[in-house]
């Protein structure tokens, strides 16, 4: 029979524990609505019944989007998520995206500088991004 010391076990279960942590599990949550100016959240979505939408003259005040699940909707554009890759604190994002007079696929880069502000990037453009940050409505 093998006799464990309680040190020994102590540190071997620490370890497992450490080990089955997710790395940076937050980097991957977009969950929410997100705009290109945090004082400008109430003027750019409200709330109803049904979730969060955009007011009526949202684009004034701002860009912005709302990310629910595999769903993106921009103010004229909405988005399906077809495949994600996250590589440390970058995610890529293909989508297949519809608008009322057209059908694509659009590629987001999307960095996240912290839990509430993400940064847009734009492969092949070096130095254009746009900073978004959560609303909380």
């Amino acid at each position: 029979m093998f006799e464990f010391r309680r040190p020994a076990v102590s540190r071997l279960i620490l370890i497992c524990t450490l080990l089955t942590l997710p790395a940076q599990a937050w980097a991957t949550d977009l969950t929410g609505a997100w705009a290109s100016d945090v004082s400008q959240c109430a003027k750019v979505f409200k709330k109803n019944k049904s979730g969060i939408i955009f007011q009526r003259d949202s684009d004034v005040y701002g860009a912005g989007f709302i990310a629910d699940g595999n769903q993106l909707k921009g103010r004229t554009a909405r988005c399906t998520i077809k495949s994600r890759k996250q590589s440390g604190d970058t995610l890529n994002l293909l989508t297949a995206c519809a608008t009322d007079i057209m059908l694509q696929n659009v590629e987001f880069t999307v960095k996240f500088l912290d839990d509430n502000k993400i940064s847009r990037l734009f492969p092949g453009m070096e130095g254009m991004e746009i900073t978004y940050y959560r609303c909380v409505l």
